[in-house]
């Protein structure tokens, strides 16, 4: 297993990063403690949640993520210092859960405490602004001119970001959390929040995860450059979009206990005509350089300049077992060619 400084934290993740928001719904207690005694002993070393996990989300199975886990670490508590925990705090957009508030100073404090009562732990390594205040849910579902910058001024937003890192810095100092990310965000939002750290001598943040994968690569090379530049750690989540580039929902398969047979998800990512097309050139690619088409998307998304630690997530061992097998493979000159080649004839996101 390879490992990475986790942005400006000085704190070494594996490259591979074990997702877990089919926890609860998909998967059970005992195959979810099977995921993380597998990932553990692979060299695994970071683990990502967060409170409205798992998914659909809904407010009968809210925070059920995060429950599991704190089963396993309460079996197992000799155990918590071998990974980086981390979660995130819900943005605006449900009603159950805060009433439907924005992330404010207040929420953090509550959130923070709610997911460490639920983890059953008495810190949480990383914890991430699962969207912001400015867009709900996050920018990937949106198309140009479908918002207005303007109408999501409502507030002060720097001054609401302010005290969201004042609220972030209590909680490191009474040590609650470790480091602070985001996710879901923009270069003006890491920006920002960079910006307002320096000038009050408050935490930066570390990370971000966003959406990135061969359907869509959007954030190469503007978002990631800016985090490389500025010592923040990149953290794709989806890296198989959805299960997507697996090729399993090709030709409209949906195989049974899939997520795309879940009503929120079905289709989700970006299905249409032409990533149909993509991901066929993207399957028949990876049999001819001897991988599947989950480990071909993957070993790209790992190579990719920026690229910290990816977030993979199974509902069944054998995927985790192929995904993890993954990052001890590399793409041949000749595959990456084939990669860009087909990158360039099917411009995403559609």
């Amino acid at each position: 297993m390879q490992y990475s400084t986790l942005g400006s934290s000085n704190e070494k993740v594996s490259r591979v990063c074990l997702g877990t928001m089919t926890w609860g719904i998909q998967n059970n207690q005992a195959e979810a403690n099977e995921q993380i005694d597998y990932a553990l002993a692979a060299g695994i070393n970071f683990i990502d949640t967060a409170e409205m996990y798992p998914v659909p989300p809904a407010e009968a199975t809210y925070g059920g993520t995060e429950t599991i886990i704190g089963h396993w670490l309460a079996a197992n508590p000799k155990r918590r210092k071998e990974f980086v925990l981390a979660t995130k705090i819900a943005g605006a957009g449900f009603s159950y859960l805060r009433d439907g508030a924005p992330i404010s100073g207040e929420t953090v404090i509550q959130a923070v405490d709610a997911s460490l009562k639920r983890l059953q732990t008495d810190y949480i390594d990383l914890f991430q602004l699962h969207w912001p205040n400015r867009v709900s849910p996050h920018f990937g579902k949106h198309w140009p001119g479908q918002i207005s910058f303007s109408q999501t001024q409502t507030v002060d937003e720097k001054q609401q970001m302010l005290e969201i890192l004042q609220a972030l810095d209590d909680c490191i100092k009474a040590g609650k959390i470790r480091f602070c990310g985001l996710s879901d965000d923009t270069p003006w939002g890491i920006n920002t929040y960079l910006q307002l750290s320096e000038k009050h001598s408050l935490p930066k943040m570390v990370s971000i995860q966003n959406e990135f994968n061969l359907l869509h690569s959007k954030d190469w090379p503007y978002l990631i450059e800016n985090c490389v530049r500025e010592n923040v750690a990149y953290l794709p989540w989806s890296p198989l979009a959805g299960g997507a580039l697996s090729g399993k929902y090709l030709y409209e398969q949906r195989p049974a206990g899939s997520r795309w047979t879940l009503v929120q998800r079905n289709g989700l990512f970006r299905h249409t005509p032409m990533s149909e097309k993509a991901i066929a050139r993207y399957v028949d690619l990876a049999a001819a350089h001897n991988m599947t088409p989950s480990q071909l998307a993957l070993v790209w998304c790992d190579q990719i300049e920026g690229v910290t630690s990816t977030i993979i997530g199974a509902t069944s061992m054998s995927q985790l077992k192929e995904n993890i097998a993954a990052f001890s493979m590399t793409l041949s000159p000749k595959a990456k060619s084939d990669i860009n080649l087909t990158l360039r004839e099917f411009p995403l996101p559609f």
